[in-house]
């Protein structure tokens, strides 16, 4: 192909995972899970993009993390007035993105063609976290103000806990049972809420400077922190106040993100943290110290996202924009030390640092925010993909190209990006209501 012909190549605006569900479905409905004589094809991709039509869902490949590594960029959405974006969350049935930004704004992306939707003052303050709830009924944000919000799926307002925190909060997570939920700030501690009546239950106090990350275990009675004294700290919920079981050691710098395995078919028994050192470690819980290590990035470590469906495919974004993959079972087999490296990197995922990274309930897609004031979107790649590693997210050129550009009637570039409407311009959505949109 020319490099005439290279340049008109636009790239695909709408990723739809209803027909792999559907024909994985009815191929299951006929017992079929497993290539035979009638279906040799089943769950295998030959590097041809012909076959693309092939490619089941990430559930269809449970032992197969490579195939449903989402290193493809499909598009850049940003705001008109553009902010920049630390926090951001697939809503619970994936149709839509959720952002927030440093202007305390909600902005809503369809998660299918990555258009705008809608956006609404949510906040006076940046906006530095967002949570939704485990039975998907109720969302959490917190901002730079210590204040943090209720809301319901349309987006009502329905409770604020003003002055929570003296100081910014950083990350707020739901227990198992959405009973609770707890906190952490720049004032040092973290604090267990009952989410019902909204009242302070219990302060963890033990860390010398501002926590940064914080997550409540998926299964277990069990809290984990990360601060700016560069220790790592789990906590038992269940006494008052929280006593501290355990710290682990090995971070040199701030602690800037920590996660717990939370993958249904894994031990749930990984803890994985990031932090300014530019290193990564992977904590067993079982055995109380690092089990992998990475220095791959070039740059501080700024988040962290495991994989919802293959427990061993964790990603992880940078300082200076990058974004790296790691399968950790597959690089520690037969080698002794507990050095990793990554699978796979885009090295210009961003132009400035990645805030947050946050897969999609299927596998299929992966959304990242960050300081640029764009959120991004990657799929899988296409099997044998002439222009995989062409892209300006690994090549950097940007002069002369119209990458993350909308597309007109013919299908074509447009010159300039159609960006989102600012607030005054607001639609309804199905199933939303208006709640509070467009006050």
């Amino acid at each position: 192909m020319s490099e005439e012909e290279e340049r008109k190549v636009a790239h695909r605006r709408t990723v739809d995972h209803g027909n792999p569900m559907g024909r994985w479905h009815i191929l299951r409905s006929l017992g079929v899970t497993k290539p035979n004589k009638k279906f040799q094809h089943l769950g295998i991709v030959r590097p041809e993009s012909s076959y693309l039509i092939d490619l089941l869902p990430p559930k269809a490949y449970p032992r197969l993390p490579a195939v449903n590594l989402p290193g493809k960029f499909v598009h850049l959405s940003a705001n008109k007035a553009k902010h920049a974006i630390q926090a951001i969350s697939w809503t619970p049935e994936g149709r839509r993105v959720l952002s927030g930004s440093n202007s305390g704004e909600f902005t809503l992306w369809n998660g299918m063609t990555f258009n705008f939707e809608t956006i609404m003052q949510a906040h006076e303050s940046a906006i530095t976290a967002i949570k939704y709830s485990y039975n998907k009924e109720w969302l959490l944000s917190a901002d730079q103000d210590g204040t943090i919000k209720y809301w319901q799926p349309n987006f009502n307002n329905v409770n604020i806990i003003k002055g929570a925190h003296s100081d910014a909060i950083r990350d707020v997570c739901f227990s198992p049972n959405d009973s609770k939920f707890v906190s952490c700030s720049d004032d040092n501690t973290l604090k267990i809420w009952n989410f019902n009546n909204g009242l302070q239950e219990s302060v963890l106090a033990g860390h010398h400077w501002d926590v940064k990350s914080c997550d409540w275990h998926p299964d277990l009675g069990l809290i984990v922190s990360g601060s700016k004294d560069n220790l790592l700290k789990l906590w038992d919920p269940r006494t008052s106040p929280g006593k501290c079981i355990a710290t682990l050691h090995g971070f040199k710098h701030t602690i800037t993100a920590t996660r717990f395995q939370n993958t249904e078919s894994s031990t749930k028994r990984l803890l994985a943290s990031g932090g300014r050192d530019r290193s990564i470690r992977v904590f067993d819980l079982r055995k109380m110290n690092d089990v992998y290590v990475n220095k791959s990035h070039e740059s501080d470590v700024s988040c962290i996202s495991w994989h919802p469906i293959h427990g061993n495919l964790l990603t992880s974004g940078g300082y200076d924009g990058s974004m790296n993959y790691y399968l950790l079972d597959d690089t520690l087999r037969g080698q002794e030390e507990q050095n990793m490296e990554f699978y796979h990197k885009i090295p210009y995922a961003h132009e400035k640092s990645v805030n947050c990274i946050e897969y999609h309930p299927l596998g299929h897609l992966l959304a990242t925010a960050g300081t640029d004031r764009s959120v991004r979107f990657w799929c899988r790649n296409r099997p044998n993909d002439p222009y995989a590693f062409k892209d300006t997210t690994y090549t950097n050129e940007k002069s002369g190209t119209t990458w993350y550009y909308e597309l007109d009637s013919q299908g074509q570039p447009t010159e300039e990006r159609k960006d989102a409407p600012t607030q005054n311009r607001m639609e309804s959505l199905p199933g939303l209501g208006q709640g509070q949109w467009g006050q």
